[in-house]
C-alpha cells in the first residue's frame, strides 16, 4: 500500500494540534490531509467524502473520539475504515474500552514523527478491522498492564545522542552513560541533525552550544523547524554558565541546561529521570500495541472455534436427522432424536448469537425485522423444555387468547433472537419452579405483543433490584448469570421490552415480554 497516495483526516479540538500532526504528515510526504475541530464535524466529512485512515484525539467536546470510533463502526459505509486513536489515557480499563469499539492503533502522546509513522504503516498494513471482544474468563480478568508486554518484544534501551566537538567531553559522556542507554554520539551539528533525522531517532540528545560550522542553538532551532524532529527533547550541557545563554536554550524548547562543571553523577542523575518519562510512555506504547494484538488473537481464536463448532454440530444434525427418518426407529425413539436435533440446532443459534450479542452491547447491532411466528417458537422450547425437566415433575404449558383455527399474531423481529430470548426466559423459569409445579406460558394478542412466563416460586428479596444485571445469580450451581441480562438485551434489540414482576403474597414470579407486532400488508408476499 503506497500510504503517499492515501487520505487522512486529522480530528483534534485543539488547532495546535492538528497543526502539528499535518505538518508531521506532510514532512513524511503525505500531502493529502484533511482536519476537523471534533467528532461530529469529522463524521460529516466522512460521509460526504472518501478518506483512508482517521487520525483522532480522544478527548474532545461535542462528539469524543470514542464516540466518532463508535459511530463510524456502526455505519455500513465506514465500518472497515481505520482509525488511529491519540491519547494520553493511562487507565487500562479505558485502552480496553476503545479497543472492544474497534480501533485499529493507538499513539501515544507525546509523540514524534517516527512513532506516528510506524502506527501508520503497523494499522494500514492489517488486514480490515471488526469490533474485539474482551475475554471473559478468570485469566484475563485478573490479568495486568505487564501482562500485555509479554506478548510483545523486550523493549531495546533508550537511544541517546552525545553532540560535542572536545573529544575527551564526547568520550566521558559516552561512558557515563553507555552501561544503561544506546549511546551515539555526533562531533558536529550537522552530523547531529543527520542522526536525529534518520530511524529510529534517538530519545534524548545532549547538545553542546559552543561548536564550530553550527553552534547547538542552530542545531536545536533546525530540529524544531522539521516535524520529523521538533519533539526530540534535548538538554545543552556546556561552559556556558551566564543566565541569557540559559534563557536562549529554554526558549529554544531545551528541556534543561547543564553546565559541564556539574558533577557528573548529578547529571546521570538528571538524565535517568527523564528517561524514566520517556520509557514509561515507550512502555505505555508497547503495552497498548500488545493489548490490540491479543485482542486480535482472542478475536480469530473466537472465529475459528465458532465456525468449527457450527461444522461439528452441522454434522450430528445430519446424522440425527437421518435416524429419526429411518423406517425401522421405533416412533419413540424417533421422537427423542428430533428433539436431539432441535437441541443441536438451537446450541447452533446461541453459536451465531454470541457475536450478535456483543454489538448490542457495543450499540452497534442492527435489527433486520421480519415477521415472526412466536407461537411457533413458544410450543418448540416447551417441547424442549418438558423433555428437559422432566425429572421435576413440572407441567409446561402454552396458551393464546386467539380463537381456535385462528393464525397465531406474529412478531416484527429475528426469529433467531426471539428463540434465544424465550429460551433463556422458559428455562429460568423451570429452573427457578419448584418439582411438581406449573410454569405457564401466554400469549396475548395484542398491540404490542405481550408474552408472559409465571411460575411458582418467588425471586430472593437481594435479586429482585439486579435480576436483569451482567452476572447477577442466586442460588444455582454452576449459574453464570448472564440468561437475564442477554434476555433484556435481545427484547432491546427488537424495539421490545422485558420486565420481571414476583410476588411474595402469591408466591409467583411473571416475567412480561412485548414486542413489536407485525402488521401484514394486503397483497405482500407472506414472509
Amino acid at each position: 500500500m503506497n500510504l503517499h497516495q492515501l487520505n487522512y483526516l486529522i480530528v483534534d479540538d485543539l488547532e495546535l494540534m492538528r497543526a502539528v500532526t499535518v505538518n508531521q504528515l506532510r514532512g513524511m510526504g503525505f500531502e493529502r490531509v484533511k482536519v476537523a475541530r471534533n467528532g461530529a464535524e469529522a463524521l460529516e466529512m466522512l460521509r460526504a467524502a472518501k478518506f483512508d485512515a482517521v487520525l483522532s484525539d480522544w478527548n474532545m467536546p461535542v462528539m469524543s473520539g470514542l464516540e466518532l470510533l463508535r459511530a463510524i463502526r456502526a455505519d455500513a459505509k465506514l465500518a472497515q475504515l481505520p482509525f488511529l486513536m491519540i491519547t494520553a489515557e493511562a487507565e487500562r480499563q479505558r485502552i480496553e474500552e476503545v479497543i472492544a469499539a474497534g480501533v485499529s492503533a493507538l499513539l501515544v502522546k507525546p509523540y514524534n514523527a517516527s512513532s506516528l509513522r510506524a502506527r501508520l504503516e503497523r494499522m494500514l498494513s492489517r488486514r480490515p478491522v471488526t469490533v474485539a471482544k474482551p475475554a471473559q474468563t478468570p485469566a484475563a480478568a485478573s490479568a495486568g498492564p505487564s501482562d500485555a508486554l509479554e506478548l510483545g518484544a523486550t523493549m531495546p534501551p533508550s537511544r541517546i545522542l552525545v553532540v560535542d566537538d572536545y573529544p575527551v567531553s564526547l568520550k566521558l559522556m559516552e561512558q557515563l552513560f553507555k552501561d544503561e542507554y544506546s549511546v551515539l554520539t555526533a562531533t558536529d551539528g550537522a552530523s547531529a541533525l543527520t542522526l536525529c533525522q534518520a530511524e529510529p531517532a534517538p530519545d534524548l540528545v545532549l547538545m553542546d552550544v559552543l561548536m564550530p560550522g553550527m553552534d547547538g542553538f542552530e542545531v536545536v532551532r533546525r530540529l524544531r523547524e522539521q516535524a520529523a524532529t521538533a519533539n526530540i527533547p534535548v538538554i545543552f550541557v556546556t561552559a556556558m554558565a551566564d543566565e541569557e545563554a540559559r534563557l536562549k536554550g529554554m526558549a529554544l524548547g531545551a528541556v534543561d541546561f547543564v553546565s559541564k562543571s556539574s558533577d557528573p553523577k548529578a547529571l546521570r542523575t538528571r538524565v535517568r529521570n527523564f528517561i524514566q518519562f520517556v520509557d514509561m510512555r515507550r512502555r505505555l506504547q508497547a503495552d497498548y500495541d500488545a493489548m490490540l494484538d491479543a485482542a486480535r488473537i482472542r478475536e480469530d481464536a473466537e472465529n475459528i472455534t465458532r465456525h468449527d463448532l457450527k461444522g461439528s454440530l452441522a454434522g450430528i444434525v445430519g446424522m440425527v436427522q437421518t435416524l429419526a427418518d429411518d423406517d425401522s426407529m421405533a416412533p419413540k425413539h424417533a421422537a427423542m432424536l428430533r428433539l436431539v436435533k432441535q437441541t443441536a440446532e438451537q446450541v447452533i443459534n446461541m453459536v451465531n448469537l454470541s457475536g450478535e450479542l456483543y454489538k448490542m452491547e457495543m450499540g452497534r447491532f442492527k435489527l433486520k425485522p421480519v415477521a415472526v411466528d412466536v407461537g411457533d417458537i413458544l410450543h418448540r422450547i416447551v417441547d424442549l423444555s418438558r423433555a428437559g425437566f422432566s425429572d421435576k415433575h413440572l407441567t409446561i404449558e402454552v396458551d393464546t387468547d386467539t380463537q381456535v383455527g385462528t393464525e397465531l399474531p406474529r412478531a416484527e423481529g429475528d426469529a433467531m433472537l426471539c428463540y434465544s430470548l424465550f429460551q433463556n426466559l422458559i428455562k429460568n423459569a423451570c429452573e427457578a419452579a419448584p418439582p411438581g409445579s406449573r410454569v405457564l406460558v401466554q400469549l396475548k394478542d395484542e398491540t404490542p405483543l405481550r408474552i408472559l412466563i409465571i411460575n411458582q416460586g418467588v425471586v430472593p428479596a437481594d435479586m429482585r433490584g439486579r435480576f436483569f444485571e451482567k452476572f447477577a445469580t442466586s442460588g444455582k450451581t454452576g449459574g453464570s448469570g448472564i440468561g437475564t441480562y442477554s434476555a433484556k438485551l435481545l427484547a432491546k434489540a427488537q424495539n421490545g421490552t422485558l420486565e420481571m414482576a414476583t410476588s411474595d403474597a402469591q408466591n409467583r414470579t411473571t416475567l412480561t415480554v412485548t414486542l413489536p407486532r407485525h402488521t401484514f400488508v394486503v397483497g405482500a408476499a407472506p414472509a
